[in-house]
């Protein structure tokens, strides 16, 4: 039987890309085997012309392929631009080539596209996330939403998956977002032997709300660690807020001040969040039914479960399971 090609994948890259996040698709994609050792994705570098491109840290990169690389590839991925400056991700405020846009429109338009970081910026200037989810660098959610307010924005995050367009947070998150295309594309098991392979977790938990800068409560006073570690261990209790605050030994008052201050986000997003991680892990790693699955992660009934999954990524319970196991030997 013969073995199907590789999945091709083109990154491009410009002037001023941030050199990291060009590397992240080849080292993690690039890394994916079957069982028997078979590449599964072919991934190659190119830039508009075929030649050199300046990188954000100074040197230059030397891309071996041109455009036919990247209008022939099955999933487009765009890095981060740092063009304006030095900070998170730099400044993305220089308007994308032309060339660009068209590349993305077309790749959008018949195959996949992935953005790592402020990439998002070009997908949006491009249209192709106009009316759809998509996330980018916290530092940059208020300049993204002022510039681009028909995408629905969600800065708190790592990644986000809306079909065959996807947006990840800054930086290591695209590691996050390609591990979560070889889950997509091949299943739990093959993933989780890239992240083995690579060294890094594969899933990591929370979303960038962890990593804002925000101002920290008191060190002396208690904290909400220990209410969180609790809740991830009882989601099947359906905590509240008031089951944390009550477990922190605070009023639901001073708990949700403070659980805010440390996390970036409400106590309620972050269960909701929580729960959410878990289904996911049930679904591709057990053979739960349906019906465990909602009662571990605290949803009480299938249809709650339902219509909570349907409504955060499009998809119902079993048809998100058949799509992110490991293919059968």
């Amino acid at each position: 039987m013969p073995t199907a090609s590789p999945h091709r994948v083109g990154v491009l890259a410009v002037d001023g890309v941030i050199a990291f996040e060009v590397a992240i698709p080849d080292r993690i994609l690039g890394t994916t085997t079957a069982p028997d050792g078979t590449p599964l994705y072919d991934v190659r570098v190119a830039s508009l012309d075929g030649g050199p491109v300046r990188t954000s840290s100074g040197y230059r990169l030397l891309p071996e392929h041109g455009p036919e690389v990247l209008t022939g590839a099955d999933t487009l991925v765009v890095p981060a631009v740092a063009a304006g400056g030095p900070g998170p991700a730099g400044r993305p405020e220089r308007a994308p080539d032309e060339r660009v846009l068209e590349l993305v429109r077309a790749a959008a338009a018949c195959g996949r596209v992935v953005a790592i970081c402020t990439g998002a910026f070009v997908l949006a200037a491009a249209g192709v996330l106009d009316g759809r989810r998509a996330t980018t660098h916290w530092a940059h959610a208020d300049r993204f939403r002022h510039r681009f307010p028909q995408v629905r924005l969600e800065p708190d995050v790592l990644f986000v998956d809306d079909g065959d367009v996807l947006t990840s947070a800054g930086v290591a998150a695209g590691i996050d977002l390609c591990l979560h295309l070889v889950r997509r594309d091949h299943g739990a098991d093959v993933a989780a032997a890239t992240a083995r392979r690579n060294v890094v977790a594969p899933w990591r938990e929370g979303g960038q709300a962890q990593f804002v800068e925000h101002r920290l409560p008191d060190p002396e006073g208690p904290d909400t660690s220990g209410a969180r570690a609790w809740a991830v261990a009882h989601l099947d209790r359906s905590p509240g807020v008031e089951d944390l605050a009550g477990h922190a030994a605070m009023s639901v008052r001073t708990f949700t001040r403070r659980f805010r201050a440390e996390t970036g986000t409400s106590p309620g997003r972050w269960l909701a969040a929580r729960r959410l991680d878990l289904v996911r892990r049930l679904l591709e790693t057990t053979d739960l039914p349906v019906e465990q699955v909602a009662a571990r992660a605290g949803f009480g009934t299938t249809a709650a479960l339902r219509h909570r999954l349907h409504t955060e990524i499009g998809m119902s319970p079993l048809a998100y399971r058949r799509a992110h196991r490991a293919p059968s030997a």
